[in-house]
């Protein structure tokens, strides 16, 4: 994130106690997370040097915009707006978050001094061509971190493999004094409990920092939520408020910006080993407050000689499991449209950065839904023999079509976006039919909505219908549509008689007029016969 590791210890404290009393989750874990980190880091260097004064003066403004704004959310009741963000933007973002702060970490892990760059291939070209100015004692102590921390997580889970390799190291440099050898620590860390302050704040910063505060407010929060409707389907013991979320950290980052607590999200992993050490309320995350402030009161000293090259490896572990290889692989087979989505924005994000990726594949995503809204599925529908169900002709070619009628189903709501694509599959099909039928029979089962140029297309439908001496018979309305035209004068225009509960009810009908007409041409015809016979 851009700030002194101390600053993660008070982001551990006070939101951390503000969530256990006003979050719905009780295994949920809030503190500094590494996809929240990126971001923050993403939009606040463009406006101070990372580490600086004026840099961690920003981060602590950001965090209290970010609050200040899920409040507001959570009181207008917009949780739901987080569903803008498709599952595969996110999946998409991460996972190039995920390479990002690998890359970032090179320089720590490594050993290596390398230059800020703005874009993260120029970190690699530079790792890469300088890689022969590697300190070979700092990536030793990074590898074997690595592994360590690995073995022992598939060793037992809940056990603390990154605070076991972190003490492991910290003495090993301390009585090695592997300082001297050119190993980067920690040093001076402070101690004590963050004092209330109020952040530097003003009205054209904050301009700056709007987009950085949408994109973490959201992405925060779908994090956030994720996880704790995880745990909510897992344990089944509570009931996650998506409102009140919203509300509990909101209310954390708020208060805990006064306590120079950087912005906070869920972690996955803290929850995730929280919930395997048995937490069942949100009193483990107090508990884990307490820890911490012990922690910064006794233990502050111990933290002089940790290792920078571990501290690289712990985050290196921890966003390693965020690339989403598994994703990728079920997309690419279930559907190439949200494949392509995900693709697209894990690319934007490397190429363009954090924000614009997203801001690419949220784009992307309202052009894919906008497209496929606009031609939705439209089947003909036709009788399965010696049965009342009537399917997809194209799933059952040899089911029994009609002459006499034409059924037709349409799968969406009808509104401008759609409803010229409507009108033109619909005269399609019935220039298609020779000859003509008589009857129309659309199936509105699945039509849950209709606007007002939906409206003025079914009345030219009907229009053309009539013209053709094809009757419109309309089944399966729903209620609210219904309704709707009603009011339009729709229904009255149409008759009464022409609207069926079910396509059975409207074929019938269609029958049964067809009969009686079939009778009245033919006692037209006799009687014109016997006139002729006796003239």
């Amino acid at each position: 994130m851009g700030v002194p590791p101390i600053y993660g210890l008070y982001t551990c404290l006070v939101p951390l106690v503000l969530y256990a009393f006003f979050g719905t989750s009780r295994q949920l874990s809030i503190g500094p997370v590494a996809v929240t980190a990126i971001l923050v880091m993403s939009g606040v260097s463009k406006l101070a040097e990372p580490f600086t004064d004026t840099f961690i003066e920003l981060v602590l403004f950001t965090g209290f915009l970010i609050g200040v704004l899920q409040i507001v959310m959570s009181i207008l009741r917009m949780g739901f707006l987080v569903n803008l963000i498709s599952q595969p933007v996110i999946s998409g973002f991460i996972s190039a978050a995920a390479i990002i702060i690998i890359i970032s970490q090179l320089e720590e892990g490594l050993g290596i001094d390398i230059p800020e760059f703005k874009h993260t291939y120029q970190t690699v070209w530079y790792t890469l061509t300088h890689f022969s100015e590697v300190h070979w004692i700092t990536l030793g102590i990074c590898l074997f971190s690595i592994g360590s921390i690995i073995l022992l997580k598939k060793w037992k889970r809940s056990f603390p493999g990154a605070l076991t390799v972190l003490v492991v190291t910290t003495v090993v440099t301390y009585l090695f004094d592997l300082k001297t050898k050119g190993i980067s620590v920690i040093m001076d860390v402070p101690r004590g409990l963050p004092f209330f302050r109020i952040p530097e704040m003003d009205y054209e910063t904050m301009i700056s920092l709007i987009p950085s505060v949408l994109t973490v407010t959201f992405i925060g929060y779908v994090g956030s939520i994720g996880i704790a409707k995880s745990m909510e389907m897992k344990n089944r013991d509570h009931t996650i408020r998506p409102n009140q979320e919203l509300f509990a950290l909101g209310i954390a980052k708020v208060i805990g910006a006064f306590f120079q607590a950087v912005p906070s999200s869920g972690s996955y992993s803290r929850t995730a080993i929280n919930d395997e050490a048995g937490a069942k309320t949100t009193i483990s995350s107090i508990i884990a407050a307490i820890m911490v402030v012990l922690s910064l009161l006794f233990l502050t000293r111990f933290f002089y000689y940790i290792p920078k090259a571990t501290l690289a490896a712990i985050i290196l572990v921890s966003v390693f499991g965020l690339i989403n290889f598994s994703e990728a692989t079920y997309l690419f087979r279930l559907r190439r449209r949200d494949f392509l989505v995900m693709i697209i924005t894990f690319l934007g994000t490397l190429v363009f950065g954090v924000e614009n990726g997203i801001f690419i594949g949220v784009m992307l995503s309202f052009v894919f839904l906008q497209y496929y809204s606009s031609r939705p599925h439209i089947a003909e529908l036709v009788n399965i023999p010696g049965t009342t169900y009537y399917r997809n002709i194209n799933r059952f070619p040899d089911a029994i079509q009609s002459a006499d009628y034409l059924i037709i189903r349409f799968d969406n709501q009808l509104y401008f976006g759609n409803s010229s694509y409507f009108k033109d599959t619909i005269l399609q099909y019935i220039s298609n039919r020779k000859p003509l039928p008589k009857f129309l029979i659309l199936d509105n089962t699945n039509m849950h909505d209709i606007d007002s140029t939906g409206l003025h297309v079914l009345e030219d439908i009907h229009q053309y219908l009539e013209r053709l001496g094809i009757q419109l018979l309309v089944t399966g309305t729903i209620g609210p549509v219904r309704d709707f035209l009603k009011r339009s004068g729709f229904t009255d225009k149409l008759g009464a008689d022409h609207y069926y509960l079910t396509i059975s009810d409207a074929v019938d009908y269609a029958e049964n007029r067809i009969a009686h007409q079939d009778k009245y041409k033919a006692a037209i015809q006799f009687n014109e016969k016997r006139r002729s016979f006796l003239d």
